[in-house]
């Protein structure tokens, strides 16, 4: 069997990306991995570097790898992205209780107040009825006081 033999730019057209993003992800894993990559053929009168089936199947690895790890990091990064918009909305949730605790420590603060006055005029209300009230008592003392002299003014 006869092993299918591509040009960089004939894998990289399969993957769906560049030719020289191909080209410096082999670079790049050689240089890492001390490998030696491919093999020069004569193609239309050009030298071209052309890639075994293991070879073909070690590069797609590569960049299966690298799509799993940029993959993890958008997970990641959605995940950062949720942290920050619970942490958001908690803070937002917070200002707001807070906001309300102000407007009600507020409402407290005024309805206390209020009672205060209020409890003041009831005091003042409650001491005019008092005065009023001994007023009414004199008064009543004196027309007694009045009938019984008219009664002994009579019988005299």
């Amino acid at each position: 069997m006869s092993e299918e033999l591509k040009t960089i730019k004939e894998l990289a057209d399969e993957l769906g990306i560049s030719k020289k993003y191909l080209q410096n992800k082999i670079s790049y894993e050689k240089k890492k991995q001390n490998l030696s990559i491919g093999n020069w053929k004569k193609i239309s009168g050009k030298n071209t570097i052309v890639l075994s089936d293991k070879e073909q199947t070690l590069i797609k690895s590569w960049l299966n790898s690298l799509e799993d790890k940029q993959e993890d990091k958008a997970d990641s990064l959605e995940d950062k992205q949720e942290d920050k918009a619970d942490s958001l909305e908690d803070k937002q949730e917070d200002k707001a209780d807070s906001l309300e605790d102000k407007q009600e420590d507020k409402e407290k603060s005024y309805l206390k107040e209020r009672i205060s006055v209020l409890e003041k005029f009831l005091d003042k209300e409650q001491t005019s009825n008092s005065e009023l009230k001994k007023i009414i008592q004199q008064t009543q003392n004196l027309l007694d006081q009045q009938q019984r002299l008219a009664l002994q003014d009579k019988k005299y």
